[in-house]
């Protein structure tokens, strides 16, 4: 039987090449609901990378589609979107996973 931590980070795995910037998204979200402008400056300033408009709301799309984030009630035309309880489940499974690889990683290097 699979557990909850391998499942959610199975249906995160699942976004095949859109995982990185799901996985982005997730964590410029974690801190904070954010609408896409705040996401896409968040995510530049914690990796450098800036995500295009396509690539942010298609997987802004694929993870609110898959219940990990949800638009929030906005006074402008602005679209705040925020993290749900799935999405912060998803979001520990893949980070724990990613720690578990770049911890092997490390140890392995260090013996090299």
């Amino acid at each position: 039987m699979m557990t909850q931590k391998a499942k959610d980070n199975e249906e995160l795995a699942d976004f095949g090449r859109f995982s990185e910037p799901a996985l982005l998204i997730l964590v410029s979200l974690a801190e904070e609901p954010r609408h896409g402008y705040s996401m896409t400056e968040d995510i530049e300033a914690i990796t450098g990378l800036r995500l295009g408009p396509g690539t942010l709301y298609g997987a802004l799309a694929r993870l609110e589609a898959r219940g990990f984030i949800e638009a929030l009630k906005s006074e402008d035309r602005r679209n705040p979107y925020r993290l749900t309880t799935l999405g912060e489940r998803a979001l520990r499974a893949r980070l724990d996973s990613m720690m578990t690889v770049a911890q092997m990683g490390q140890r392995r290097l260090a013996s090299a």
